[in-house]
């Protein structure tokens, strides 16, 4: 396997993951995220075991992608349900509705949106 530079230099291209990395077998939740400190975006690998799911929800107020990596499931929407299988890649608009539900095989995908802003503590306007 080729050596990367994985230097903290924000302005540097360089590899910060792999998508056929291997988890553990008993992996679940977000088992990689994005993590150079300036970046606009953040990404994520999630892992789903067979059967189990990320609850409906509305989205955050942004678009996010997904590329399925592994396994098989479910996308369900307000509309419909999506068939999830490796190489798929779907579009979540902000704030859709979605619930993931991991197929008999489990389900691994990467995911990307734009950068959440963070809390952050400032100063109260002036009473001018």
């Amino acid at each position: 396997m080729p050596t990367h530079p994985t230097d903290s230099t924000p302005d540097r291209p360089r590899i910060v993951g792999e998508a056929n990395a291997e988890t553990q077998p008993d992996a679940a939740g977000s088992v990689w995220q994005l993590t150079p400190a300036q970046r606009d975006l953040d990404s994520n690998v999630i892992v789903l075991p067979p059967g189990d799911e990320i609850r409906r929800h509305d989205g955050p107020d942004l678009d996010v992608l997904v590329l399925v990596l592994e396994g098989s499931g479910t996308l369900e929407t307000a509309e419909d349900a999506i068939a999830l299988y490796p190489g798929a890649i779907v579009w979540l608009p902000r704030r859709s509705q979605r619930r993931f539900i991991a197929g008999d095989d489990g389900l691994r995908y990467f995911s990307v949106h734009q950068r959440k802003p963070g809390l952050g503590i400032t100063k109260r306007p002036s009473d001018s």
